[in-house]
């Protein structure tokens, strides 16, 4: 048994047995030992520091369990890599949430300069179209108007209306179909 061993076993027999001091003479002996480990484990200081003070309130909590006194080095070391572990594990689980939303972001982005494209290629389209036809479509399509409100604000019959209608989409299912943008 080291000698280091011995004197921490003292010092957890004393805390055990009610001297707090023992438990500041303890902090004093492993905090640095601690903190560096944690930092070589998670490459941040601060983080490690806060790691180092999390374990603490774990040993303190769990010192008077402690079975065998003589083994603080290995137990206190063994709770501070462990919560060490579980930071790095919540750490990439952060950054592979972060990694999945910015994925996601630029597909939206992606999906909506597709949609603007094709949006912007229709109108192109709508604008080849007579007039007549052109009026049809955007009434029907952006307007929202139904086949009657059509032919009333166009004056003409709601056959006219339908016909119109039905020649202007096919207009452009053969000129977009030519342009590859429907099957």
């Amino acid at each position: 048994m080291k000698k280091r061993d011995t004197i921490d076993g003292k010092l957890v027999m004393q805390f055990q047995s009610g001297n707090k001091q023992a438990l500041t003479h303890l902090v004093k002996r492993w905090h640095k030992t601690f903190c560096e480990k944690a930092n070589w484990l998670v490459k941040d200081t601060d983080v490690a520091k806060d790691i180092v003070q999390d374990s603490w309130q774990v040993i303190i909590s769990k010192i008077n369990q402690l079975k065998d006194p003589y083994s603080f080095s290995s137990w206190a070391s063994r709770i501070v890599y462990t919560k060490s572990l579980d930071w790095l594990k919540a750490s990439k689980r952060k950054q592979n949430h972060l990694e999945n939303y910015k994925y996601e972001q630029e597909v939206d982005n992606l999906e909506t300069k597709e949609k603007e494209s094709i949006k912007a290629q229709l109108l192109k389209t709508i604008k080849t179209l007579p007039e007549h036809q052109q009026m049809v479509i955007k009434l029907f399509y952006v307007q929202d108007y139904s086949l009657k409100e059509i032919s009333s604000v166009l004056n003409i019959s709601v056959g006219t209306t339908k016909s119109r209608l039905f020649h202007a989409r096919e207009k452009l299912k053969q000129i977009l179909k030519y342009r590859n943008y429907e099957n």
